[in-house]
């Protein structure tokens, strides 16, 4: 893979949460585990390119998780640490693993989260805004001096509560990423391919629907490409894995100091690599335990699953 050549262009700013999750799965159960899409993202990325992670967390949060997620190429001068209680959420999951149903949702410090940006991290030249508030992304691009590529999230809280301030974001970003559901929600249109093109036109150049356990469809005005998921025999928890995408997204861009269409398209692979890691295991321990010689052997593996001849 091409990210053990060289260096990269530039580090990955990544905006979002950080939490404690507690998950319930057919395979096991989790309680209190280090969550939150800015961790998923910004531990995926760190394979590829160092990380700036901006987030909050509150007085309880484990110096342990600091130290973890310290351990890794990210930079943590933009977690800001608040009184009162870190950002909690609680689910469960049924057979179907792609439909999480949420339980409790306790914001605390994330409720009055603004990020401020260290001075140096306003330079940065590849950005991740996780389905945070719209309102909060477009903060963090109005800090920002001179951006080379901008990748967003969003969820559908926000397509329903904050439409006007989402399209706004996806205006000034380079790659939107969003699930099926969402993006059909937004376009209100049922076929995908037709949701992408109406997505294109609200601004972004490239349009990424992540659909799961099957893959992910990438669509520009010119161009159309669909990356098959890892198929895997055993799946504990789902939790977070669109955000590991995400972050094996960006800094596989990173890696690679451009983002032209060959490179957009491995840059999607990875993406489904390392998230097909993700789901392995609870939180984000098997992201922890990951090595890149793993991640470049799934890497050939899918490459090897999707060749083949000409007639």
């Amino acid at each position: 893979m091409a990210f053990d050549d060289g260096c990269p262009d530039g580090p990955v700013l990544v905006v979002g949460s950080v939490a404690y999750d507690s998950v319930r799965t057919p395979f096991g159960e989790r309680t209190e585990a280090l969550g939150g899409s800015a961790s998923y993202a910004s531990v995926s990325a760190s394979f590829f390119a160092p990380v700036r992670l901006v987030a909050v967390v509150g007085e309880d949060f484990a110096p342990s998780h600091v130290e973890r997620l310290g351990q890794r190429d990210i930079d943590l001068a933009g977690l800001q640490r608040a009184p009162g209680k870190t950002f909690r959420w609680s689910c469960y999951y049924e057979y179907d693993l792609s439909q999480a149903h949420t339980t409790a949702t306790e914001l605390n410090v994330f409720e009055s989260f603004r990020p401020e940006l260290p001075s140096n991290h306003r330079d940065t030249p590849y950005i991740f805004l996780s389905n945070i508030d719209p309102t909060l992304q477009l903060s963090v691009l109005d800090q920002m001096r001179h951006p080379k590529l901008v990748v967003c999230d969003t969820m559908n809280f926000w397509i329903e509560n904050a439409r006007e301030k989402l399209l706004e974001v996806l205006a000034r970003c380079d790659v939107a990423l969003m699930n099926d559901a969402e993006a059909r929600q937004l376009c209100e249109e049922p076929n995908l391919i037709a949701a992408g093109r109406k997505l294109l036109n609200m601004g972004p150049g490239t349009v990424i629907i992540k659909k799961g356990e099957h893959g992910a469809v990438m669509m520009s005005h010119d161009s159309y490409f669909t990356a098959p998921g890892y198929p895997l025999e055993e799946i504990r928890d789902p939790t977070g894995a669109g955000d590991t995408f995400a972050g094996g997204l960006v800094g596989y861009l990173a890696r690679c100091g451009k983002a032209d269409e060959e490179t957009l398209r491995r840059a999607v692979i990875t993406g489904s690599v390392m998230a097909s890691f993700t789901v392995e295991d609870f939180s984000l321990n098997r992201l922890f335990n990951l090595s890149h010689e793993e991640v470049a052997e799934r890497y050939r593996e899918i490459m090897a699953m999707t060749r083949f001849g000409g007639l």
